[in-house]
């Protein structure tokens, strides 16, 4: 079958010659050969049409190769095994141009060990878990043993990994040099038993023949180094370098056959312990502080669980059992949900408890971030073994409910225990802590700083202190404690700690507190009032029911002053009456005990006839005057 019409005007072209043309010829035809196709008609394919599935390919390309991983490579064919290193499998060690070596994540060309006997990368593939491990370790590094993802390393983790490896070189130098020990004469070393006895002359050591001491200071010193070049770093790189010095030293062990008693850094089993206590305590504040994310908070407290530790360190095994901010009890504590710190879990009961050190983070925190009213609901649920420490960390919850304008409950929690523990706040408080309590309650403001005896500004938490959070008012403070109210509470204090009821520096910041105005200086000065006289027979009538009043405050009952008595008019000059009659009956009792009484007097100010009501009354026992006259000559003598 010849050629169509079409093939043939693709093969040769028809020229119309010139007749008159110089170089025609005679010839009316030249046939011209086809020219060589081009490069894109190369690239082009021949249309291809199917008929019967109705798909026509109109154009195809050639792939280009893109990176790939040994074991997935196209070109060259790949043999897997498990772990084999010796060397390379089949035709591993070929590739191409984009290979990639699945454990350095370079090209493998790049690689070094590409087919190195007993390394042999040439045969990684990831089917295999050994193969694996190996890619992570060479990825991640140390921090390998954290199982972290390579997702969760940056630079802070890489940073203290580094570290950590530099460390684990030093201290395996240093730890076999323990482990070789020192050897010394029989006669000449050192007593190692309880007695300590001079050099050659302890029978039981002699009998021993101890010829090597085995000194662990070298190991301690730089372990300790470490730790506090650890302290220095971020969260991050520190929880790192705290983990992986705590399972280093966890693997120590103790050459000596006996007990050699070289002290508390050269023992083995007497510093481990010491180092391991650093250790989790820095990391229980750090877990507290850190705010690692969850996954990495996680992983942190499962590799200390991983560590195998030694049998006079147990007593650690728990330590890192640290509840994350986000746990159910602990939310619900902090929000007031739960006062008791807690619930019944698969019918079970669960406690908020939790180390000092613990503890004492979450206070840190919440402190700094001035959430008062979460930490004291902590405070009071949180359980802990170290009741004394625990209690001193309650001792300030009253001023925290202060700095949030709670001054009634603030009062309350200096009186009463928290779960029945032995005394109550006031029982421990101070006489600055008291004048500041006092001051505190009087006038409403409250110290800027987080420390109650740290001299600075004052600032007002007002009846209408309010701040705008989420287009809410939220009301923050509520009014001082009236007149009838803080005398009650003053007095209930003073009768519940005898180093205060004796002490004139608390009776004089009473005094003068109550004879003085409710508006406080931004240095935290009173300003003190100059109260009239009340009538002879409104300061018999106080003074007549004073003594009940006093007796019942005393015996610590519900006290409800009378309200014909401490009238709305004069409810200064009445309690300051009050306040008269507890001071002369402590100078009645106690006066033997008291180191000072010109403060006292000097406390009334302006308000003379206070005064003088309770020189009256002291006249009415000579050995009162006289004792009061004596300390009042003390005062000018030291003067």
């Amino acid at each position: 079958m010849g050629p169509s019409k079409r093939e043939e005007g693709e093969q040769s072209i028809i020229l119309i010659s010139d007749d008159e043309a110089e170089g025609a010829l005679g010839s009316s035809v030249v046939l011209v050969d086809p020219l060589e196709k081009s490069a894109l008609e190369e690239k082009k394919s021949e249309e291809v049409v199917d008929e019967e599935c109705e798909l026509m390919v109109t154009f195809c390309k050639q792939a280009k190769v893109m990176p790939h991983a040994r074991y997935d490579c196209t070109i060259h064919p790949f043999e897997r095994m498990e772990c084999d290193t010796c060397s390379p499998l089949g035709k591993n060690a070929d590739i191409c141009t984009q290979c990639y070596c699945y454990i350095c994540d370079k090209l493998a060309s790049e690689c070094q060990n590409w087919t190195t006997p007993s390394l042999c990368h040439c045969n990684a593939h990831n089917k295999s878990k050994f193969w694996k491990d190996q890619r992570d370790f060479a990825l991640a590094g140390v921090l390998v043993m954290f199982n972290l993802e390579l997702t969760d390393i940056d630079a802070d983790l890489r940073h203290g990994g580094g570290l950590l490896i530099k460390f684990i070189q030093e201290l395996s130098v240093e730890y076999n040099k323990y482990l070789v020990g020192e050897r010394m004469p029989p006669m000449q070393h050192e007593c190692f038993c309880l007695p300590k006895l001079p050099p050659g002359q302890c029978n039981t050591c002699e009998s021993r023949s101890m010829e090597v001491v085995y000194k662990y200071s070298g190991v301690f010193a730089l372990v300790t180094g470490f730790l506090n070049q650890a302290e220095r770093e971020s969260p991050k790189a520190a929880a790192v370098m705290f983990l992986g010095a705590a399972k280093e030293i966890a693997l120590h062990k103790d050459p000596a056959s006996s007990w050699q008693n070289l002290g508390h850094t050269a023992s083995l089993k007497i510093a481990v312990p010491c180092l391991m206590q650093r250790i989790t305590t820095q990391l229980q504040r750090m877990l507290v502080l850190g705010d690692f994310p969850r996954n990495l908070f996680g992983k942190f407290i499962n590799f200390f669980q991983s560590i195998s530790l030694p049998c006079h360190c147990f007593g650690f095994s728990n330590s890192l059992n640290v509840v994350p901010w986000d746990h159910v009890l602990l939310t619900t504590v902090l929000k007031g949900q739960n006062i008791t710190g807690q619930r019944t879990q698969k019918g079970r009961k669960v406690f908020l408890w939790e180390t000092l050190p613990v503890i004492e983070a979450r206070v840190e925190k919440l402190v700094d971030k001035k959430n008062y009213k979460e930490v004291s609901r902590y405070l009071r649920a949180v359980k802990c073994n170290d009741t004394k420490g625990l209690r001193g960390l309650r001792d300030r919850i009253p001023f925290y409910l202060c700095k949030i304008g709670d001054f009634l409950d603030a009062a309350h929690s200096l009186l009463f225990p928290i779960n029945s523990l032995a005394c109550c706040t006031a029982c421990r408080i101070t006489p600055f802590q008291f004048e500041v309590y006092l001051k505190m309650f009087r006038t409403g403001s409250v110290p800027t700083g987080n420390d109650m005896l740290a001299s600075g500004p004052w600032v007002a938490v007002g009846k209408w202190n309010i701040r705008y959070i989420l287009d809410f008012f939220l009301l923050l403070a509520g009014p001082p404690l009236k007149d009838g109210v803080l005398i009650k509470q003053a007095l209930r204090l003073l009768y519940s700690n005898v180093s205060l009821y004796r002490n004139p520096k608390c009776w004089s910041s009473l005094i003068m507190i109550l004879g003085s105005s409710s508006f406080l200086e931004k240095s935290g000065h009173l300003h003190p009032l100059s109260l009239k006289e009340p009538p002879l027979d409104f300061q018999k009538g106080v003074l007549a029911a004073s003594g009940g009043l006093l007796e019942e405050l005393k015996a610590k009952i519900n006290v409800s002053l009378p309200p014909d008595i401490f009238s709305p008019h004069l409810h200064h000059e009445a309690c300051l009456i009050l306040a008269v009659q507890a001071l002369q009956q402590m100078l009645f009792r106690d006066l033997p005990y008291l180191s000072s009484f010109l403060e006292i007097a000097l406390a009334f100010g302006n308000n003379f006839w206070a005064l003088r009501l309770l020189l009256d009354h002291l006249s009415y026992k000579e050995n009162i005057l006289h004792g009061t006259v004596n300390l009042i000559l003390q005062d000018l003598n030291r003067q």
